[in-house]
């Protein structure tokens, strides 16, 4: 039995309480059982939302999420681990993974300039050490 509260937000199905929300071609769902909070899953609705609107550069469109899905996993990775709530705001899940993002070695740089020949830089950066 499925018993919609709005056209376009909430909804509860077989048990579980759904929020959700469209952009263009896609459906964003949040879904938690019967006993939760609905004001709490719209918040976590809302800060995915917001997350991937800042990643997806305001383009949040089926290819371009397609396209960037290693960003995307990182902000579900950031606001909900194994089923508990982590973070609800997006400012704050934007300056975890633009950390995770930065503090990982660009290898593909060094790679790039290797192959070119270009290890002035390389040689800068050794003497500054």
């Amino acid at each position: 039995m499925t018993v919609w509260i709005s056209a376009d937000e909430i909804a509860f199905l077989e048990g579980l309480t759904i929020v959700y929300k469209s952009s263009i071609d896609l459906f964003f769902y949040v879904a938690g059982s019967a006993q939760e909070n609905e004001l709490m899953l719209m918040s976590v609705l809302s800060c995915l939302f917001d997350s991937l609107t800042h990643v997806l550069r305001k383009n949040v469109e089926r290819k371009c999420l397609l396209e960037n899905m290693e960003g995307a996993f990182l902000v579900v990775d950031e606001i909900i681990d194994g089923g508990v709530i982590l973070e609800s705001d997006h400012q704050q899940v934007l300056q975890k993974v633009n950390y995770r993002l930065l503090s990982e070695p660009a290898f593909g740089f060094v790679l790039f300039d290797y192959i070119t020949g270009n290890l002035e830089g390389q040689a800068d950066k050794t003497q500054q050490l």
